[in-house]
């Protein structure tokens, strides 16, 4: 049986507890492990004056900040649900969602309340209280709200003498619901993901296992912790594992980034695709194609000795302790990934979604293997579903970190799943004999040709996005043909013109065409004048463009 992280965490404390846990990044904010310990109990306290039981919900709403985290584990550890939500959903879509999930209070930061407070909240929120300092800055009429006093009042009365680490032991039944994290804002029908303690704490173990880190190590928090990537691989395994989290409070601009990055010196970084590919065209790109680069990067000693200098530079510009590089939320540009692995640079893709808290697959980078998401992790089976003559078929994934399904939506919940019990992930891939996931699209994105070939527009977007001047692109059908929406990369074409871009495009359309099948060849390529709009984990919206 997966021991809950919880239990895992009051370890940590009972060892660490004089050691900093938490930190705002370039701001005087910071929790040792006791101190979180201590302000996790307070907050329990005020639960219990605002007549919050066990079971009842409580949303965060609000940007990754040292607070974020404790206001979370506080929840947890009062065995209340935690309704998560993403700081970028609108402030409607933000409202619409504390009345679907029943929320009965809400933790909010300074940026979404100054929209949200315009909004009209749900009956059922108690209170609204700042994530800046825990200060009501909404009190539903009728509702009894301790000041300051009154709170540490009640707390002293129940902890009458400082907390020490033997008066501290957190858990909580795995069993039951402990998360509900949406995947979208306000839908006909919001998909609440429903997350135990099982799933959380299976993913936690897994993250502990297969990246062991030595206490006292540092990691800075930079994907939203309302995201289930962000929130397992940034705050609960480093977390659980002893590991000093600094949080980035503002958006984290490159030169933040980068900063903070020299300034933690981390273990571990974890981060979307198009972040590492952005470092690579800036960075590696124009050194790797000078013609005597290319020339001895596979000659016997230079190479290894070339190779070794670029890995130490990567590894430099990520602070230069970096054991592990976690690439997750979407399929990395195969140059990149074949570069980092020439270098033997830390790297490791994994493979999950919301609905598995999130890990699926994943690998240690010393045996992580090109173009996978890994192998399934531990407690987790994974299978394909009716499998074509390549072996791709839809992935069905089965174990401990299955969602329960969506908050009250029983109609998603029995689509998400076979009659057998098992998940339909909606993605198409394959299996080899060691079980790694090849991951080959969406089902809802695949194309089928005039022939009845499966055409998968991820794989021609590989291939485009390394051809001259193309920052992001986007495969449609249009009229039985395909098309390819393209917006330049702007530090290649600023000072270009329209017609000088669509020259290069025009191009890139017969370089395209010359790499993939006759079945799938693109008809035309229009350029963007805008960015694609994104997900929070930096993927296109594919359903806005046609």
């Amino acid at each position: 049986m997966t021991k809950h992280y919880l239990q895992y965490l009051t370890e940590v404390m009972s060892h660490q507890w004089n050691d900093v846990a938490l930190t705002d990044y370039n701001e005087d904010h910071e929790y040792t492990f006791g101190q979180l310990a201590t302000e996790m109990l307070r907050l329990h306290v005020l639960f219990e004056q605002l007549g919050i039981k066990r079971g009842d919900k409580i949303a965060i709403a609000g940007r990754n900040c040292a607070n974020w985290a404790v206001a979370y584990l506080a929840i947890a550890s009062y065995e209340g649900v935690c309704v998560s939500i993403l700081q970028d959903f609108t402030a409607e879509d933000i409202a619409h969602l504390l009345e679907h999930s029943d929320s009965e209070l809400l933790f909010v930061g300074p940026y979404v309340w100054n929209e949200l407070k315009n909004q009209k909240l749900p009956k059922g929120i108690k209170a609204a209280l700042s994530l800046t300092d825990w200060q009501p800055v909404y009190t539903k009429k009728g509702i009894n709200m301790p000041d300051g006093e009154a709170w540490e009042a009640a707390f002293k009365a129940k902890y009458p003498r400082t907390i020490e680490p033997e008066d501290v032991y957190f858990s909580a039944d795995p069993e039951t619901l402990s998360l509900i994290n949406y995947t979208s804002g306000s839908t006909g029908s919001p998909k609440g993901v429903m997350l135990n303690g099982k799933s959380l704490s299976n993913n936690v173990e897994v993250g502990m296992k297969v990246l062991p880190v030595d206490p006292g190590q540092r990691l800075v928090s930079m994907l939203p912790l309302a995201h289930m990537f962000g929130q397992v691989c940034e705050l609960l395994y480093p977390l659980c594992s002893g590991t000093h989290i600094y949080f980035l409070t503002k958006s984290p601009t490159p030169s933040i980034l980068l900063k903070a990055l020299k300034d933690v010196q981390p273990y571990l970084v974890v981060t979307v695709p198009l972040v590492i590919e952005k470092i690579y065209k800036k960075n590696l790109d124009p050194l790797l194609s000078k013609r005597i680069i290319r020339m001895f990067w596979h000659t016997p000693i230079i190479s290894s000795i070339l190779k070794q200098r670029v890995k130490s530079g990567l590894r430099s510009a990520f602070g230069g302790k970096l054991r592990y590089f976690i690439c997750g939320g979407a399929a990395i540009n195969p140059i990149v990934e074949k570069c980092l692995m020439d270098i033997h640079f830390p790297l490791s893709i994994g493979y999950g979604m919301t609905e598995c808290g999130p890990l699926i697959g994943g690998n240690p980078p010393k045996y992580f293997k090109a173009r996978t998401g890994g192998v399934p992790v531990m407690n987790m089976e994974v299978k394909i579903d009716n499998p074509n003559e390549a072996g791709i078929g839809e992935i069905l994934v089965k174990g401990e970190n299955v969602m329960l399904g969506y908050y009250k939506n029983p109609e998603a919940t029995k689509a998400a799943f076979t009659d057998d019990g098992w998940l339909r992930t909606g993605d198409l891939g394959r299996l080899d004999k060691r079980k790694n996931i090849y991951i080959k699209g969406r089902c809802k994105t695949m194309f089928l040709g005039a022939s009845g070939q499966n055409i998968y527009p991820e794989e021609i977007e590989d291939k485009l996005n390394n051809q001259e001047a193309v920052g992001e692109s986007l495969i449609v059908e249009r009229e039985g043909k395909l098309v390819a929406l393209v917006f330049p990369d702007e530090t290649l074409t600023k000072r270009m013109s329209l017609e000088e871009i669509q020259q290069i495009m025009r191009a890139n359309l017969e370089k395209l065409n010359k790499l993939i099948p006759s079945y799938s060849k693109v008809a035309n390529i229009e350029v963007q004048d805008k960015p694609f709009e994104h997900t929070p984990k930096k993927s296109i919206k594919r359903f806005l463009y046609k």
